[in-house]
């Protein structure tokens, strides 16, 4: 999420090109793609190793291009909180199924501004709101933008103003379990918020088709680890964190859910619906 402009739906597009493309929805390639006016939640199946997952990813309208922007974070909220409770009311059912459709968040990818200055008031209490709720993913979006040096000092700034702001992003330390996870998550914590780009378009390199942006002075490849972090991004999100995205998901924020609503309600009266399992980014 993020306000308009910065490339949201290009880069999901981007980081699960072969299955929420432009094209399959069912724009042309060059074709200006609709401004994302609402939430939008579209499932695809992915393969990764030669296992077959299937995937929701929840586009969400800009936010913060208005004037006032108070409560922005409002509807993204609601939508989460609905998930945990469409969850719950399947749990506290006389007669659940064995497995109960999975609607709920895993992880919300944060699209932050390439400034190289502060981030922005509105960015800080968005993400403070939403952090007790979900696992937040900042990423600086647009990044072929800025140098490599301005980069890495964009990253530090922002990573020093979540911490003075008391926001803790995934992966939070305090969930590590072990020191070989301790070690391993803090690598990933150093290299964030990934700097990314994103793209649906292919260019020839070398003889080889490659995902880029073209500029003035040559071609930013979406897959290179030396023009951008999307790969890293693309690796972190579906291969090595997915499942802990899932298992932090459920232990603590949909507990910290369950636990407030047990208690304010005294119980819930069952009730039913029907949805599937799958993994929501």
């Amino acid at each position: 999420m993020s306000h308009s402009g910065l490339g949201k739906s290009t880069l999901v597009n981007t980081l699960f090109k072969s299955q929420v493309s432009r094209r399959s929805a069912g724009w042309a390639r060059d074709e200006k793609i609709p401004k994302t006016v609402e939430i939008k939640a579209v499932s695809h199946v992915i393969e990764e190793g030669g296992v077959k997952m299937k995937l929701t990813v929840v586009d969400t309208p800009g936010f913060g291009d208005q004037i006032n922007n108070d409560n922005c974070w409002e509807p993204i909220s609601k939508y989460i909180n609905e998930q945990y409770e469409k969850f719950l009311k399947e749990e506290v059912n006389i007669t659940r199924k064995k497995r109960i459709p999975d609607t709920r968040m895993h992880c919300c990818l944060y699209f932050i501004s390439p400034t190289g200055h502060s981030l922005r008031q509105l960015d800080l209490e968005f993400m403070k709101r939403l952090s007790h709720s979900v696992n937040i993913i900042p990423v600086i979006a647009k990044a072929d933008t800025m140098t490599i040096e301005e980069r890495q000092e964009f990253k530090q700034r922002v990573r020093k103003e979540l911490e003075m702001s008391g926001i803790e992003f995934y992966p939070q330390k305090e969930f590590d379990e072990d020191m070989e996870d301790k070690s391993d998550n803090d690598k990933i914590r150093e290299a964030m918020p990934f700097a990314v780009v994103g793209s649906d378009k292919e260019y020839q390199v070398n003889g080889k088709r490659v995902l880029g942006r073209k500029t003035a002075w040559g071609i930013v490849e979406v897959e290179n680890p030396n023009h951008c972090e999307f790969a890293q991004l693309r690796d972190f999100l579906i291969r090595s964190h997915l499942q802990d995205l899932k298992e932090v998901t459920h232990n603590i924020h949909y507990e910290t859910y369950r636990a407030k609503r047990l208690n304010e309600n005294g119980g819930l009266h069952p009730i039913s619906s029907n949805d599937t399992q799958e993994s929501n980014l």
